[in-house]
């Protein structure tokens, strides 16, 4: 019982400086709290578009269609079983040059199609075919191994999306890392300094603690677990903060692609996956204020 008791002093001791601390460092609180949870967020906001690109472009497969448009003499028909066999197609659908030339006609809004066919003679269309890959890695390939077939005169796709897609997705883990590696210099130098200025306020009492016998760790712990503390508190922050985003989040990422036939999709994660982004960001946080606050008070107990 003594020794629990012991225990628990310390505790109490331990959770009043460290809460002394804080009321001592005033507006430098919350200028470390702040700079720390700018960063929390705009990591939090980084990895949830770039969760939201993947997810993008993994269903890009099923949203984007490879064309392909046969020879004049050729039927969609002949060539669909061919197509259908190849590796990695989803789904062929034909369309033959009557349909292409009814839908053409309403697109163009003429509603004589005897007249027109009068004035321009035979249907000047070719069958076509609709491709549907099972992932947006296999487009290249199926559509070059359509080109190869026999009867195939054109094959287009979405290449130049799938291309700016990717540069998308490079471009915000490039902006991520810049942002995040600014950002966190900077929070480690105000917690630093936070940290400092408290220790320094407190000197006369630090020394009279060393005088009657108190280890260093004794002394210094509170200030340590106040950066710890500054860690916990911005994280729970940034998370609140990326949570209240969520549709803004998906309006930035719709922007960004700007493509009115592309689905912007929302990843879709398990229990595990969605208690990842606050865990890492709680672990950022605390990891950040820890070693900003060691590295103070190495400094000021180095003196």
């Amino acid at each position: 019982m003594q020794s629990l008791s012991r225990l628990l002093n310390k505790i109490r001791y331990l959770l009043q400086e460290t809460f002394l601390g804080l009321r001592r460092g005033g507006w430098l609180n919350w200028a470390a709290v702040s700079t720390l949870l700018v960063l929390l967020f705009l990591v939090g906001i980084g990895l949830e578009l770039s969760w939201g690109v993947d997810a993008t472009v993994q269903s890009l497969g099923g949203q984007l269609e490879i064309s392909v448009y046969l020879e004049p003499e050729r039927q969609g028909v002949e060539l669909q079983p061919q197509v259908a066999q190849l590796p990695h197609v989803a789904e062929v659908k034909v369309i033959t040059k009557d349909q292409a030339w009814r839908t053409l006609l309403i697109e163009m809004g003429i509603q004589d199609e005897a007249a027109m066919e009068t004035q321009l003679g035979e249907n000047p269309l070719v069958d076509a075919l609709r491709v549907k890959a099972d992932s947006t890695e296999a487009l290249g390939e199926v559509a070059e191994r359509i080109r190869q077939l026999e009867g195939v005169d054109e094959v287009y796709y979405g290449d130049r999306i799938v291309e700016q897609l990717a540069q998308i997705q490079d471009m915000l883990r490039l902006g991520s890392l810049t942002l995040t590696g600014v950002l966190a210099l900077t929070a480690v130098a105000v917690i630093t300094t936070t940290i400092r200025l408290i220790v320094m306020a407190r000197r006369r009492e630090i020394e009279v603690m060393q005088l009657v016998g108190a280890t260093a760790a004794w002394i210094y712990l509170p200030f340590i677990l106040q950066g710890c503390l500054f860690g916990v508190i911005s994280a729970v922050g940034a998370w609140g903060l990326v949570l209240g985003s969520q549709q803004l989040l998906q309006e930035l990422l719709e922007q960004l692609i700007a493509l009115p036939f592309l689905k912007v999709m929302q990843a879709e994660r398990s229990q595990l996956e969605f208690w990842f982004l606050p865990l890492m960001l709680l672990g950022m946080g605390v990891f950040l204020g820890t070693t900003s606050s060691l590295i103070a008070v190495r400094k000021s107990a180095g003196r």
